[in-house]
């Protein structure tokens, strides 16, 4: 008999098969953006979770990165581990050099514990302002705590809802740390590239202290495999904010509603998010370099 005070196990939400894409990608190039799930039997997941996760370990994510041609990678500590950061510690020790990682940490987070996680591999910390995650700390005391991130050369990394952009932009800009925005500010496809959190997403990133990830085209999409109606926003962001740009496959995809994202259609619809050889590059390799604190390629 299962028991009752253990949240309801839920579905694998990462593709079971994932299949080789057409696209060969360049050499160096970084999924910016995934997750390491469990297994929970080593790292347990957040008490206050709601249910839990199906497992997806370093090894299923390294043998899809070997199917993509991804040869490095900056692991998102999940929410469902909270701010205990131990299963991307060990992924991270696992290949090392080729993975960075962004933390869930506490504002009030000891400086020792931030230059462990700083030696370790990471280099920035995430915090989630979606209606469907509990919210971090006010935005305006996270930016504050920007300033020990920059003192450590770490980054914010913010998650909000996209009708938020406006109201969070004269905040975000006053951040002494770069910022990344996920998943393209979370917009709806569906709306047009005139919506108004769009149109905010591209006045706050006249700012150079600020950059995207062209993440999340599966979230995005209205239409379904293989998303092309979410492409022209990411190809907008990279034509315009070309050295600003990053860009993730968001595996295993948590919460994702089905059908399941296929990694494969993922890495294919970069052909139209940035079809240029010089765009790409900049997209998957230059930028993720150097935004990661990633050593030259040899």
């Amino acid at each position: 008999m299962q028991d009752s005070s253990v949240p309801p196990l839920s579905p694998p939400t990462h593709h079971p098969k994932s299949r080789h894409p057409t696209l060969k990608l360049p050499r160096g190039a970084c999924d910016a953006h995934f997750h390491i799930v469990g297994p929970g039997s080593r790292f347990p997941f957040a008490a206050a979770r709601k249910t839990t996760p199906a497992d997806a370990p370093k090894e299923a994510l390294f043998a899809l990165h070997d199917l993509l041609g991804i040869e490095r990678g900056v692991i998102v500590n999940t929410a469902m581990h909270g701010t205990d950061n131990a299963a991307t510690l060990d992924a991270l020790a696992a290949r090392p050099g080729r993975y960075r990682a962004e933390a869930l940490v506490p504002l009030d987070v000891p400086d020792a514990e931030l230059k462990r996680l700083s030696a370790a591999g990471f280099c920035g910390a995430r915090f989630h302002y979606m209606n469907h995650m509990a919210h971090s700390a006010p935005i305006n005391d996270v930016v504050t705590f920007g300033k020990r991130l920059a003192d450590i050369g770490w980054h914010l990394q913010i998650h909000m809802e996209p009708e938020l952009i406006g109201d969070y932009a004269p905040v975000i800009r006053r951040s002494p740390a770069p910022v990344i925005i996920d998943h393209m500010g979370r917009i709806d496809a569906s709306r047009g590239l005139e919506q108004p959190a769009f149109q905010d997403l591209l006045r706050l990133l006249d700012d150079r202290n600020i950059w995207v990830k062209v993440s999340g085209c599966d979230r995005a999409s209205k239409a379904g495999p293989p998303y092309a109606d979410a492409a022209p926003f990411a190809r907008k962001l990279v034509a315009e904010f070309g050295d600003r740009v990053v860009w993730g496959t968001d595996w295993p995809h948590p919460n994702h509603q089905p059908p399941i994202p296929d990694d494969g259609d993922l890495v294919d619809l970069l052909a139209e998010i940035a079809p240029t050889p010089k765009a790409l590059q900049a997209l998957m390799v230059d930028n993720p370099q150097r935004f990661y604190q990633f050593a030259p390629l040899d």
